[in-house]
């Protein structure tokens, strides 16, 4: 007995220690700190993020629809098998993963495949998830480097390596979902994307709908006199240093700190709200998707550095889509907003050379971002698209609204 009393007692005197201690280092810290808070205020410092702080804000973004969904990180493994090929390399022979969310559905329905743009990553159609998955099994995507995907050093030199990079991880990541004959929807950079391939991959693919679709014009277009002009003052010359030495607008939003957030929130409620075409952002839809879109710039560096072996100086495809239409093995759909600054003649350009069936739509009341400055007729335009995918009945068919363009 007094021999677990001087244990007890010795655990305590121990205790006490440790606690007296831990109160030393502890008020050590807090000195510390209040010294760190008086050099830097909390107004300049930092904001971090990462994988978890850009799943948390897609997560509250999502969690106004009301279809329910499944988010997953798929596997795409280390790099294709038996591939040499530098864009997939890896030191450590760490894993990537896709970072996918999937809306449930009516059994039956067809599998669309949602790939965003530049500078975006898969929240960005959230006002079209629930109306689509009335229609179809809709699954959507952060590509290799981008949203709450891995971010992987990215050590591609060329356009052929850059391409690579984002078709052949897409490929990786349909055999992981075990994915066939689907519709694949692309925005922008990722309609260039989604362009690709098709064009790789045609027997994966029901029909390609491509919205505001980049990487059909090239440099060497009569339209582009005017970026020679341009490059021959400073201004153009600054610019075109900046475009060729990869300076993206993600390293100005990660450079400025903890002003970064304020300039996104400046963007997000200018450009969907005053400056908007559309259906304007609700303040609870400014917000989140604030968040989401800050989380998602700031964070590594990765698939953003595509830009330069993708597109020359004034978004210009180095290799335009426009030079292979008439290898296209897959029905197509073009949707343009009616604002958008992508002009749609590259579309109209592409079809006289295709010898698949091809359609171009034009949506009233829409920018580059018809999905989210006009869901509803965005939705309009993608049924129309996708009719005799969706039509269960042969007699009846979706009808293109009024105010929309068939060109």
């Amino acid at each position: 007995m007094a021999e677990e009393i001087s244990k007890t007692k010795l655990g305590s005197s121990s205790a006490s220690a440790s606690v007296s201690g831990s109160s030393a280092a502890s008020a050590a810290t807090n000195a510390a700190k209040s010294r760190w808070n008086i050099l830097w205020p909390s107004s300049l410092r930092w904001i971090p993020t990462s994988t978890d702080n850009i799943i948390a804000a897609e997560n509250r973004l999502l969690s106004i629809l009301k279809t329910p969904y499944v988010q997953e990180q798929v596997n795409i493994g280390s790099g294709p098998p038996g591939s040499k090929i530098r864009w997939f390399r890896s030191s450590s022979d760490e894993s990537r993963h896709i970072n996918t969310v999937t809306f449930d559905a009516k059994e039956g329905s067809p599998t669309l495949v949602m790939v965003h743009g530049y500078g975006a990553s898969q929240g960005f159609f959230f006002r079209n998830f629930d109306a689509l998955a009335s229609r179809f099994r809709v699954i959507a995507i952060d590509q290799l480097g981008w949203g709450g995907s891995s971010r992987p050093d990215f050590t591609c030199k060329s356009t052929e390596e850059t391409e690579a990079w984002f078709i052949d991880s897409f490929e990786e990541w349909r055999k992981s979902k075990n994915l066939s004959n689907f519709i694949l929807l692309g925005h922008s950079f990722g309609g260039y994307v989604a362009a690709k391939y098709a064009l790789k991959h045609p027997e994966h693919v029901q029909h390609l709908v491509l919205v505001g679709s980049a990487g059909f014009s090239a440099e060497s277009d009569a339209k582009s006199e005017w970026l020679t002009k341009f490059r021959a003052t400073w201004k153009g010359a600054l610019l075109n240093h900046l475009w060729e030495s990869n300076f993206t607008p993600q390293k100005l939003i990660r450079g400025l700190g903890p002003w970064g957030p304020g300039l996104v929130n400046r963007y997000t409620s200018a450009r969907f709200g005053a400056h908007s075409v559309g259906t304007v952002l609700t303040d609870e839809e400014s917000r989140l998707l604030t968040d989401y879109v800050y989380h998602t710039l700031a964070a590594k560096a990765s698939g953003e550095l595509c830009l330069k072996y993708i597109f020359s100086f004034g978004a210009f495809a180095r290799k335009p889509l426009l030079q292979s239409a008439s290898e296209w093995k897959v029905p197509t759909t073009f949707i343009y907003g009616m604002n958008d600054w992508m002009n749609y003649q590259g579309a109209v350009e592409a079809r006289k050379h295709m010898k698949v069936p091809c359609e171009i739509i034009r949506v009233p009341q829409g920018g580059h971002f018809v999905f989210i400055d006009n869901p509803a007729g965005f939705h309009s335009a993608v049924m129309y698209a996708c009719r005799k995918y969706i039509s269960q009945d042969s007699s009846h068919q979706e009808l293109i609204p009024d105010g929309f363009q068939l060109v």
